[in-house]
């Protein structure tokens, strides 16, 4: 890939970025509607703040975690000494496309509902602004990464294009996982919030009959909970290992 090349990968990446922050400042011009409704998009927002920091704080361990061992695998010569800094751009890019998307969700329900009390149309509008935010950030920052990245490997370290595959690849895996955090995550956040609400009215009301559907409910929340941390986990190690096994066999 010539230079030319990666210089309009490169334009066209700020040029999304740039089309995403004017649809988001679009979207946050409209109004959000009631004292009410403005009272439940705050909630929803801070109970997606607290996902996010969660989430978050759990990503940073694991992506400490895999810096060190992939650093451990480019000192013993089994890897190129940028795979690990790949892997976390990779998944800081990610991560940042995701908390831009969950942002400017919860910033757009309220918005979204009080433009359809004037028309469906206005409605959509709002909700595809909103869309094209998550949509172009992905597009503009994933480019932008590639775009910088190879332009170091190539034209500034010197890669052959082994090494620069390898490199591009990690970044694509540390995306990746970031990603399945977030789909993981986002799964069990998504069925809290569907289960939470109904538990709350049912022990409220606190009659015979309720309590052991709340109860039952709980329970099958934590078995969700619970199997979908055993089954995700070993399916990520086993996906990061098929994936590092051809350096591994070529080292």
């Amino acid at each position: 890939m010539e230079l030319p090349l990666v210089i309009s990968i490169f334009v066209g990446a700020l040029l999304a970025i740039g089309f995403a922050a004017i649809m988001a400042k679009r979207v946050l011009g409209f109004d959000e509607g009631t004292d009410r409704m403005k009272k439940i998009s705050a909630s929803i927002r801070s109970g997606a703040n607290a996902y996010l920091k969660r989430q978050y704080t759990i990503v940073l361990i694991f992506f400490a975690v895999m810096f060190v061992v992939l650093c451990g695998m480019a000192i013993a010569g089994l890897l190129t000494p940028y795979v690990p800094f790949a892997f976390i751009t990779g998944g800081f890019f990610s991560g940042l496309s995701g908390f831009v998307g969950m942002k400017i969700a919860t910033a757009a329900n309220a918005r979204t509902a009080n433009a359809c009390r004037t028309g469906l149309n206005k409605g959509l509008r709002v909700a595809f602004s909103a869309g094209s935010v998550m949509g172009f950030t992905v597009v503009g920052l994933g480019l932008l990464d590639i775009s910088i990245w190879f332009t170091l490997l190539k034209y500034v370290f010197g890669l052959d294009p082994e090494g620069i595959t390898a490199a591009m690849l990690t970044f694509g895996m540390g995306a990746s996982s970031m990603a399945l955090f977030a789909r993981v995550g986002g799964g069990i956040f998504t069925k809290a919030a569907d289960v939470g609400p109904t538990s709350s009215v049912r022990s409220r009301r606190a009659s015979p009959r309720t309590i052991p559907v709340t109860l039952r409910s709980s329970r099958i929340m934590s078995a969700i909970t619970s199997a979908t941390l055993r089954v995700w986990a070993p399916t990520c190690m086993r996906a990061m290992s098929a994936l590092l096994s051809p350096a591994l066999r070529s080292a």
